[in-house]
């Protein structure tokens, strides 16, 4: 009796002493109108887990500006578009916000991108996609904003911005603002593979 007893009982769970639950918000679009909420999920989490390196992507710095001033007492890296990256010379954060961001003790990482580049020179000229361009796009079946989010935190520590031995929060968006917010443990671009996702904590719900 007692023998069917214990083969009648549920398995005991693998996750039963290490289960974490985090809620994920999906935004029902992708853009630029989730930039405050996406801020104020990544805050509440950093909060949550003493998070203390910030990754956030900017081109124009108005959602650096947002994300400097939620993060006041975190280390948050700005990561631009590279120079040229509209046209040759022009670097799209403007003097004033550089200013504003670098006041609130925030740096800035303006470089090739980690998964474009000399790959997107090949591409354009040639008609024909190099490795690091194919792995943007297998990441993009998560979203935009989460292929953006991984490719900064890349960047960031390449420039030894971020450590790669504790997690990061990364905040990418979809052609502007911010709607995706992951917690990662960071790797350099030579180890891409080391690279780990943690939690999805926003990102738009994609159709």
């Amino acid at each position: 009796m007692k023998e069917r007893e214990e083969k009648n009982m549920p398995e005991k769970s693998i996750l039963s002493s290490s289960e974490i639950q985090v809620p994920c918000v999906y935004f029902g679009e992708a853009g630029p109108a989730n930039t405050r909420r996406t801020i104020e999920i990544a805050v509440r989490r950093a909060e949550e887990l003493d998070i203390k390196h910030i990754v956030v992507a900017s081109a124009s710095g108005a959602t650096a500006l947002e994300a400097v001033a939620a993060f006041r007492s975190r280390s948050v890296v700005v990561v631009t578009h590279s120079t040229g990256f509209l046209r040759p010379d022009f670097q799209e954060l403007d003097a004033e916000r550089r200013k504003k961001i670098e006041a609130a003790g925030a740096k800035i990482l303006t470089c090739q991108h980690a998964l474009g580049g000399v790959n997107r020179a090949v591409r354009k000229k040639l008609g024909t996609y190099e490795l690091d361009e194919i792995l943007a796009l297998a990441l993009k079946i998560f979203g935009q904003g989460l292929k953006v989010a991984v490719e900064i935190s890349l960047m960031a520590a390449d420039a030894g911005l971020v450590p790669t031995t504790e997690p990061c929060l990364s905040i990418g968006g979809t052609g502007s603002g911010a709607d995706t917010a992951v917690l990662l443990r960071p790797s350099n671009a030579q180890t891409f593979f080391d690279l780990r996702i943690m939690e999805i904590l926003a990102k738009p719900r994609l159709k």
